[in-house]
């Protein structure tokens, strides 16, 4: 297994990440927890969410998700001689786009599972909503 260390980053992800991060921990100074966002005014959620470049609806999703909702979508990548960092520099909307259904995914025990079984390069099609970017990404030039 890799350390946290050994993985690329994407500042992009970190900043959309940490913008949340802060954004749960002021919900839960204010309220004691982030499960009542009722707490929070539309205004401030949908001008977070503008900042950020997503929907209140999907700022909110992803801060229920937590900061690692995403994590397995670089090993799959790598599975499929993909690098993340050369695709998260030469395609950042694609990478941003596949972060975000990773990170939604209802699949994520059978990815894990597939991974390290070490047979998601032949299986993600079944299960990944990120299989037709995956396809583009992995067609030749």
């Amino acid at each position: 297994m890799t350390s946290r260390a050994d993985e690329t980053t994407y500042p992009a992800l970190e900043l959309i990440l940490d913008a949340v991060a802060n954004w749960v921990k002021k919900c839960r100074d204010a309220t004691g927890s982030c499960d009542a966002l009722e707490h929070w005014e539309p205004d401030e959620i949908a001008r977070t969410a503008r900042d950020l470049g997503v929907s209140p609806i999907e700022l909110v999703r992803m801060a229920e998700r937590g900061p690692h909702a995403a994590d397995l979508l670089p090993r799959l990548l790598r599975d499929l001689g993909v690098d993340p960092g050369t695709l998260s520099r030469n395609d950042p909307a694609m990478m941003r786009d596949m972060q975000r259904l990773c990170s939604a995914c209802s699949h994520k025990r059978r990815c894990e599972r597939e991974l390290s079984a070490g047979t998601a390069a032949d299986n993600y099609r079944h299960f990944c909503p990120n299989a037709m970017s995956l396809e583009t990404v992995l067609a030749p030039a």
